[in-house]
C-alpha cells in the first residue's frame, strides 16, 4: 500500500489508483493555503531536505509527488529542455489515444462528422483559458503555423517594415525574411536592454525603432532565449497608439505564466500547446481580434479567404483530430493544478538550481530571477566552455537534456524543468555544473 500525507490529511492509494483518483487528489490540494509572496517557505524546511516548496503547508511536496507520478516519462535520464517540447500527462495521452482508435474505426464518417464538431468545445476552453472570443481562437499545429498565418496573411506594400527584436524566435525572423525577398518589405530588428533594465526602458527600445513606415510590430511575450518576460501589455498600448498591427508570440508565455490574453490587447497571439500546457505534440492556437479576421489572409486556401469565421485558418487538409481533441484533458490537469500554483512553483525549480550555481564564481546567469522578469527559464554559463560542448558532456556523461544557447552576448545553456521534474534530478544537474566549474570539461572526452 502506498501511503502519502496530503494538505493535512492521510490518504492511501495503490499507486495504479493513483492517476484514477487524480481529481480527488487536485480537490484536496486546492483545499490548502493560497499561494502568497516570491519566497515559498516563509522561513519553513521540508524534514530531511532544506528545499523550496511552492505553498505554505509543508505537505505540499505530497501534493507535487502526485503530479510527477502523473507523467509516464524514463527516469533514466533528465529532461531539462522542457521549453521545446513537453511531455504530456498519461491522462493527456490515453485521451489522445482513445480518439485516434476512435476515428481509425470509421475515418470518414467519424473525423468530419463526430470530432470535428467535437472541436467546439475544446475552442471554447482554449478561448476562456487564454481570454478571449471562442470566434477569436483557432486551433493550429503549433506557434509558427500561428505566427507564420500572422505575418504573412497581412497585405504590405515593398518597403513597409515589420519592427521586431534581435530576440525573437528564428523560424519568425526566416518568415520575415522571406518576404523580404519576395515582396520588398523591410525588416527592423531593435537589440533588447540588458535583463537588468527597467520595463519603461524596453518600451522605449521598441517605441524608438518605429518609423513612418512601420506597419507591424512582433514582440515576444516570453523570449525563447533567456525566459525573460517583456512588457507586453505596455508595448501593446505605446504600439496601438502609434496605429500599427501587433503580433505577440506566446509560444513560452501560455501554461508557464497566469495572465489574461484580454488585457495584452493585441491583434494576433499564437502559441503552442504542447510547450507548457503539456497538450499532445502538434497543437497550438493563434488568436486573432474579431475585426482583423476577414482581411487576414490564411496559410493555406480555403473557399472563401476573407471569410470572417476564425475557423479558415484551420483549413489545412485531412489532419487527425485526435491530438486536438486531447487538448481538453491538458487544460484540465492544468487547471486541476492551478495557473498561479503552478506558476509559482515552475519559477522555484529554476531558482532552486540558479541560486545554487550562481554561488561559483565562473557561472554566468543570463536570466533575471525577479518573479515579474521570468519564471521557469534560465539560461547559464560557464567561462571558458562554449555552449554546444556543455550541452554535449551533459548528455554524454550525465543523461541531462538541456538546450545551447550562443547569441550575440548569451552563451550558455538553457534549463527548463517542469512540474515532474524532482529536486534530486535538479542536485545532479547542480553536482554536474559544479564539477565543470571547477575542472573544465574532461580531455578527449573522458
Amino acid at each position: 500500500m502506498f501511503l502519502r500525507t496530503l494538505t493535512g490529511a492521510t490518504a492511501a492509494y495503490t499507486l495504479p489508483s493513483l492517476i484514477d483518483d487524480w481529481p480527488s487528489i487536485i480537490h484536496r490540494a486546492n483545499a490548502s493555503q493560497p499561494v502568497e509572496g516570491d519566497n515559498p517557505r516563509n522561513g519553513k524546511t521540508i524534514p530531511g531536505r532544506d528545499q523550496p516548496s511552492s505553498m505554505d503547508d509543508k505537505n505540499d511536496e505530497s501534493f507535487w509527488f502526485n503530479v510527477q507520478q502523473a507523467f509516464s516519462i524514463d527516469r533514466s535520464y533528465i529532461n531539462l529542455n522542457n521549453g521545446g517540447v513537453c511531455p504530456s500527462p498519461r491522462v493527456v495521452m490515453d485521451a489522445q489515444r482513445r480518439q485516434l482508435e476512435f476515428t481509425n474505426n470509421a475515418p470518414a464518417r467519424h473525423l468530419w462528422q463526430v470530432q470535428d464538431p467535437q472541436l467546439e468545445l475544446v475552442r471554447a476552453k482554449l478561448a476562456r483559458l487564454y481570454g478571449c472570443d471562442p470566434e477569436e481562437m483557432a486551433i493550429t499545429r503549433n506557434a509558427s503555423e500561428a505566427l507564420q498565418i500572422s505575418l504573412n496573411g497581412i497585405d504590405l506594400k515593398p518597403g513597409d517594415e515589420i519592427l521586431t527584436s534581435t530576440h525573437d524566435y528564428p523560424r519568425m525572423i526566416a518568415t520575415i525574411r522571406q518576404r523580404e525577398k519576395r515582396e520588398g518589405v523591410v525588416m527592423k530588428q531593435v537589440p533588447l536592454p540588458p535583463p537588468d533594465a527597467s520595463q519603461d526602458e524596453v518600451v522605449g527600445a521598441f517605441e524608438r525603432g518605429i518609423t513612418s513606415k512601420t506597419r507591424i510590430l512582433l514582440v515576444s511575450h516570453v523570449v525563447f532565449l533567456t525566459g525573460r518576460i517583456l512588457p507586453v501589455q505596455d508595448i501593446c498600448a505605446m504600439a496601438r497608439k502609434r496605429g500599427l498591427i501587433i503580433i505577440v508570440d506566446g509560444a513560452h508565455a501560455f501554461g508557464q505564466i497566469a495572465y489574461d490574453g484580454r488585457e495584452i490587447d493585441c491583434d494576433m497571439y499564437g502559441v503552442s500547446c504542447h510547450k507548457w500546457l503539456t497538450a499532445p505534440i502538434g497543437t497550438g492556437f493563434l488568436h486573432v481580434r474579431r475585426g482583423m479576421i476577414k482581411d487576414l489572409w490564411p496559410l493555406t486556401a480555403p473557399e472563401d479567404p476573407k471569410s470572417e469565421n476564425i475557423r479558415k485558418f484551420e483549413e489545412i487538409g485531412t489532419h487527425p483530430d485526435a491530438g486536438r481533441l486531447a487538448i481538453g484533458e491538458a487544460i484540465a490537469f492544468h487547471l486541476g493544478i492551478g495557473p498561479k500554483r503552478k506558476e509559482h512553483r515552475l519559477r522555484t525549480l529554476r531558482n532552486y538550481w540558479a541560486t545554487r550555481l550562481m554561488k561559483h564564481q565562473k557561472v554566468k546567469l543570463f536570466t533575471n530571477l525577479a518573479p515579474d522578469r521570468s519564471c521557469a527559464i534560465g539560461t547559464i554559463g560557464i567561462d571558458g566552455i562554449e555552449p554546444l560542448a556543455l550541452t554535449s558532456h551533459l548528455w554524454d556523461k550525465h543523461k541531462i537534456i538541456v538546450t545551447p544557447i550562443d547569441h550575440e552576448d548569451i552563451h550558455g545553456v538553457r534549463v527548463t524543468a517542469n512540474v515532474y521534474t524532482t529536486f534530486d534530478e535538479l542536485d545532479l544537474f547542480c553536482e554536474a555544473m559544479e564539477n565543470v566549474a571547477r575542472e573544465g570539461l574532461p580531455k578527449n572526452g573522458k
